[in-house]
């Protein structure tokens, strides 16, 4: 809005926003600084931070408190004080504190001391984590400052949206405090030496923040049980369950006796099930019989299925899908490649337990496609033309959509090359030289999806160690152009026909064939349009952006 009753300001715009940004407030400091009013001021809501904690895990707090009552800092010969490696988890206090090798020292004069048993926030180790990791083992510095001139800043920073609150707050608070230490006065100088520019480079950690989605467990319907025993208060105690076919159940219509439907929930031997009537409590007898023909073998309680929501995993849910048991089944390179692809990376969504068998095959046609090698000398120069310009086509979809983290339209786009590679190499329509050019491109754009399983098909085509110290494949805009586009053919506006055309087409053999398309001649049947009108397509073409003819009738 505007503002009123504000004297020379009446009638100045207010946007809402904060700070110089709001026009109104820009006015206002502009006028009150002359006036000799005031003047502008930026204040900081910095608070204390505690960060002591009384944990094991974490940078013990380097502290000793003396006899007298004094405290006094280990001595810098001393440093860094490391956990102890056989402290015993009770549940109950600090455990440090607990620990009297650790706790038991001396201060700098000899004389019995304690140590202090806190430990730091875990957060005052991860603030600054990047930099150490660049160089674990130096020990003249926090860090090498040539690697740190080589690397930093961050590029992409990933993690859950508590990030974006928490510990990046905490990273960028760190990152500021040690370059107005002077921490970073070697690095800057190393980027400069090696003609690097570091205006900027040090006063942020990360470039990008991305937060991941999460995989939520999927959706499972409980057993169908049958279960007879005695009703008390409303409750059935059960002496007998069955697991049984719910196209099967017997009829029990009136006797409270005999409860059937799913288990929508377990808590030990208490089941509540869902019958044509409502919601019924079983509670299992110890003694009770209990029946799943689907396991061998004795069966008991715990073996009972109950219904599961998409939700959160969880130990407690008994939701949670077990990767190792998938790797051994499938194979790691399967699994990582169906997380990739069976999810938006950003959003995330339930498991899907048939969802992985699309990778699987996708990863077994591409293994045969290289094992089995070409199947002509030489190719149809067509066909051979078709798969170069789908070649430089995945080559940029797949490097783009990996720079956004859409990787599943990433994988989904190699899934789509392999498709029109097996279709024309089983024609026997491509030669050697570009089967090889095609299989190795495909092994450095699969390379991060399926890294086991490239680098193997790597060496299989000849390909110097290793796959993953490769040049992404280079991609070649013209040999990606399209030689023909569609041309939607349309009646009054609606689609009746698609036919490929070439791409530089004009407006007026555009409007021939498009009157020689089998749907114009249905449409017109011999009649005469009152109008045929070319509409040019966009650039890039792609769904929607199609070049059109619309037949007026």
């Amino acid at each position: 809005g505007k503002m009123i009753n504000s004297g020379p300001f009446d009638g100045t715009e207010s946007n809402g926003m904060k700070g110089r940004k709001n026009p109104a407030i820009h006015a206002v400091l502009d006028w009150l600084a002359p006036q000799g009013f005031g003047q502008e001021a930026v204040n900081y809501r910095l608070r204390d931070w505690l960060i002591s904690r009384q944990r094991y895990w974490g940078s013990p707090i380097p502290m000793i408190h003396r006899a007298d009552g004094q405290v006094e800092p280990v001595k810098d010969a001393d440093l860094p004080v490391e956990l102890p490696g056989d402290v015993v988890m009770t549940g109950v206090g600090n455990p440090l504190a607990q620990h009297e090798t650790f706790v038991h020292t001396t201060d700098a004069e000899g004389n019995p001391a304690r140590r202090e048993t806190d430990t730091m926030d875990t957060f005052m180790c991860s603030s600054w984590y990047q930099l150490r990791y660049l160089s674990p083992a130096y020990d003249q510095a926090p860090f090498d400052p040539e690697e740190a001139a080589y690397w930093l800043p961050v590029d992409v920073y990933t993690g859950g949206a508590e990030h974006a609150t928490m510990h990046l707050l905490y990273t960028r608070f760190f990152t500021k405090a040690m370059r107005d230490l002077g921490i970073f006065d070697d690095t800057i100088a190393a980027m400069r030496a090696h003609g690097r520019d570091p205006e900027g480079l040090v006063d942020e950690p990360m470039l990008m923040l991305r937060n991941q989605g999460q995989i939520l467990g999927e959706e499972r319907p409980g057993d169908v049980i049958a279960a007879w025993g005695q009703v008390q208060n409303g409750k059935l105690f059960a002496d007998r369950v069955e697991v049984i076919d719910p196209d099967a159940a017997p009829v029990t219509a009136g006797d409270e006796s005999v409860v059937i439907g799913e288990i929508m929930k377990r808590t030990e031997n208490l089941l509540t099930v869902a019958t044509d009537t409502g919601l019924r409590t079983v509670e299992v007898k110890p003694e009770a019989q209990v029946n799943i023909p689907s396991i061998e073998g004795t069966n008991n309680v715990n073996q009972l299925r109950h219904h599961l929501e998409i939700q959160r995993m969880s130990k407690s849910k008994g939701n949670v899908v077990n990767p190792d048991e998938l790797v051994s089944q499938y194979g790691a390179d399967t699994v990582r490649a169906y997380l990739l692809f069976g999810f938006d990376w950003t959003k995330g969504g339930p498991w899907d337990s048939q969802g992985i068998q699309g990778p699987a095959r996708w990863i077994n046609e591409v293994w045969d496609l290289v094992v089995a090698g070409p199947t002509a000398e030489t190719g149809d120069a067509d066909a051979e033309r078709k798969i170069e310009r789908r070649l430089h086509q995945t080559i940029n979809k797949v490097k783009t959509d990996m720079e956004a983290f859409s990787f599943n339209t990433a994988v989904a786009a190699l899934m789509e090359f392999k498709n029109d590679v097996r279709a024309a190499v089983r024609a026997q329509q491509i030669g050697a030289a570009l089967w090889r050019e095609v299989m190795q491109s495909m092994m450095l754009m699969m390379a991060p999806i399926t890294p086991h399983m490239a680098e193997e098909l790597w060496e299989r085509l000849g390909g110097a160690y290793s796959v993953h110290q490769q040049l992404w494949p280079a991609y070649d805009a013209e040999k990606a152009a399209d030689d023909t586009t569609t041309l939607v053919v349309m009646r009054n506006g609606k689609p009746i026909d698609r036919i490929e055309v070439p791409v530089d087409i004009d407006g007026d053999e555009a409007r021939r064939l498009a009157l020689e398309s089998n749907g114009a001649k249905r449409v017109l049947n011999g009649s005469q349009p009152k109008k045929v009108i070319y509409i040019a397509g966009r650039a890039g073409g792609g769904k929607g952006g199609e070049p059109k003819v619309n037949i007026v009738m």
